[in-house]
């Protein structure tokens, strides 16, 4: 298989950075690259694609110092026909320019006014409601980050759309997309990966899509076998202090979800119970009125109710409120009108905040925050991180490394104890902030996005703690966008939040 091949090395302030000896993309092919939150991926993309910034970072691509790749042939290519979709949108929108200013600038004023990849983008929107998007400056609330995430992918496949024909002397193609998936739901993911397999079927070129969301791949395993040919997995990893790239075989998610389907999370032993947690059917928080149903179409109204032992999985799409709510069931946010019950416990919106201080925390109900830097000190050591939680037993040096054992290899622990959060990476603190939440043991736990940035070894360990927390009587509700894997853990038992 003809294949993009690069060792990379790089270093920031002396220190390295990655080591990555063997990276190869398959020409023509397009790559889904899986692997943990902080391992390197966008970097080494970055590097790849020729937008590191010299003045930041040292690199060396093929032994050639960053400054001599940067001028090689295809590099360039790659610059002038391919395109770089940005984990963080905002990162390529500029605010002193509308989006559709930004939409038909530089190389992308050459392409048809019609903008058939951001209308179907849009797909079952409002044609106005896309016009009103276009004509504003991108600002850090507006337009919301799953709108400016399908802004930059249309810019993509719109770019994809003005390849030259293929031919033996074509130019070098690289597109890659960082996160695609992070700011949306299952349905413009799964419009986006119409799109760009219908490009790939038009005009082939080698494509690299770096993400968490290891359902993409039963996604694709719905497109026809020709071109599942054309479509390759990988995965990096770390051995021996190396970032290593291996294959990664479909067949282990696709029956790893399988076996969860059948199980659906384990016996709910306590569902003929009363409930542990009970949310009323419609609150308030901010001023929006939030209803919960237990259908996608929001026709029927129902509380939110959680029994022993049972999973419960929240859903909408990003934006409506799913972090929202929880936080207000949690108490830290106070604003707003609630009314809910916790075991045996009453709250409403003039229950004072030190009523779950004293009451709830750490005691009754735990929340594991989507963002690992909410939860963690950045200056504590990852040893010093478990101390003075209010676990039922106190934890001695012996327990905390048996806990960390159970999402860390037994090598890392050594190392990663000592060390300070913040020099951990994105998905090292993920599993430190899984396992603070987890060890104290509490009636309810509140997971919203619990797999965020972990690879999959790690998702399976997770998956499998839960199993065995609820077997205990533990309840737990999760907010995630890996619907594939929740829906297959929690069998029947979902919800749906809506916003009005």
């Amino acid at each position: 298989m003809d294949e993009l091949q690069f060792d990379i090395q790089i270093a920031a302030d002396g220190k390295l950075l990655v080591d990555c000896a063997d990276f190869t993309i398959p020409r023509n092919r397009v790559t889904f690259l899986f692997g943990e939150s902080g391992i390197g991926k966008s970097l080494i993309s970055r590097a790849v694609y020729g937008l590191l910034d010299p003045s930041e970072l040292t690199a060396a691509i093929n032994g050639m110092p960053y400054s001599d790749y940067l001028r090689c042939r295809e590099v360039r290519e790659i610059r002038e026909h391919g395109f770089f979709v940005f984990q963080e949108p905002s990162s390529h929108l500029n605010p002193l320019m509308t989006l559709n200013d930004q939409m038909h600038e530089g190389s992308l004023s050459r392409s048809s006014p019609g903008q058939e990849a951001l209308h179907r983008l849009w797909e079952g929107s409002a044609g106005s409601d896309l016009q009103e998007i276009l004509s504003v400056y991108p600002k850090p609330y507006r337009p919301s980050g799953g709108e400016k995430q399908r802004i930059l992918l249309a810019m993509a496949l719109e770019k994809i759309g003005m390849l030259p024909p293929a031919g033996a002397q074509g130019p070098e193609t690289l597109f890659v997309f960082d996160e695609p998936s992070g700011s949306l739901d299952n349905r413009f993911r799964d419009i986006f990966l119409t799109q760009l397999f219908g490009s790939y079927r038009r005009r082939p070129f080698t494509g690299l899509v770096i993400t968490h969301d290891y359902s993409m791949i039963s996604r694709i395993a719905s497109e026809d076998p020709v071109l599942k040919e054309h479509v390759v997995f990988r995965e990096l990893a770390r051995e021996d202090g190396r970032i290593v790239m291996r294959d990664f075989d479909p067949a282990r998610y696709t029956g790893w979800v399988r076996e969860l389907e059948r199980g659906h999370g384990g016996v709910a032993h306590g569902a003929d119970h009363a409930p542990v947690l009970s949310v009323d059917h419609t609150l308030e928080v901010f001023g929006r009125r939030l209803t919960i149903s237990p259908d996608r179409d929001g026709a029927r109204r129902t509380h939110l109710t959680l029994h022993a032992g049972t999973l419960l999985y929240l859903k909408a799409p990003s934006g409506t409120g799913k972090t929202t709510l929880v936080k207000r069931v949690m108490g830290l946010i106070g604003e707003g009108e609630i009314h809910a019950s916790i075991k045996d416990l009453r709250i409403d919106g003039k229950t004072p905040r030190s009523f779950w201080q004293h009451k709830i925390w750490g005691r009754k109900m735990t929340m594991v925050f989507q963002h690992a830097d909410e939860a963690l000190n950045q200056q504590s050591t990852m040893r010093e991180s478990f101390l003075g939680l209010p676990t039922r037993r106190p934890l001695t040096p012996d327990a905390i490394v048996a806990l960390a054992g159970e999402l860390f290899e037994e090598s890392e622990i050594r190392e990663l104890l000592p060390k300070k959060v913040r020099f951990l990476s994105g998905g090292q603190k993920q599993r430190l902030n899984l396992l603070r939440g987890l060890v104290l043991d509490t009636d309810i736990l509140i997971l919203d996005e619990p797999l965020n940035g972990l690879d999959f070894e790690s998702c399976t360990r997770v998956v499998r703690i839960l199993q065995q927390k609820m077997a205990a009587g533990m309840a737990i509700l999760v907010i995630s966008h890996n619907e594939e894997i929740f829906d297959a853990l929690a069998g029947h038992r979902i919800c749906y939040l809506h916003a009005h």
